[in-house]
């Protein structure tokens, strides 16, 4: 049953739900095409404030071993040292340092993302998607958002010159986050 609360009635803490969310990302390749993947394997919690969204906070942790585009090779070469160094560096990881409402259901998340050994600020916008309690009584909130970073900003500067100009894989990568997060009682 869906309904429709008020910003105060969100708040609490939340954890996100692996099941329903999807951590994903996209990238150019061969200058042609996008390939698309996701992250299987990743935790996070957040505390909204629905009185003063400025004050809400998140964390998430990635696990870079847990990369999916469809394709097995390609995987394991982007969790060697050439794309994440998954075995050095095995999480990828996200905490805010604040929270900006905008118009409506908008939010600008501004965090420190860290990947590899590299941690950088960006800002994320969020669209709030909706509130609901789910048939097990659970309380969750949907949050949908996404941010283009370069990747060579992160030390991911692995490439191959193409026979016709330009190179093997784009420098921009377009991070895709669909939240599905529980309210914990």
């Amino acid at each position: 049953m869906t309904t429709s609360p008020t910003l105060a009635d969100l708040t609490g803490d939340y954890v996100l739900d692996p099941a329903h969310t999807r951590i994903g990302f996209v990238a150019r390749h061969a200058m042609v095409t996008k390939v698309r993947g996701a992250f299987h394997a990743f935790e996070g919690t957040a505390r909204l404030d629905g009185a003063d969204p400025a004050r809400s906070t998140a964390q998430v942790v990635i696990k870079a071993e847990s990369i999916d585009t469809g394709v097995e090779q390609r995987d394991q070469h982007l969790r060697t040292n050439d794309f994440l160094d998954a075995p050095n560096f095995p999480d990828i990881t996200f905490h805010t340092t604040s929270v900006e409402p905008g118009s409506d259901n908008e939010y600008r998340v501004t965090g420190d993302l860290t990947i590899k050994d590299t941690t950088r600020p960006v800002s994320i916008d969020f669209e709030y998607t909706g509130a609901a309690t789910d048939p097990f009584g659970n309380r969750r909130v949907g949050l949908e958002g996404s941010v283009t970073i370069s990747r060579k900003e992160f030390g991911v500067t692995w490439n191959a010159a193409l026979e016709g100009g330009g190179v093997l894989v784009g420098d921009k990568v377009v991070l895709e986050f669909d939240i599905s997060a529980i309210k914990q009682e």
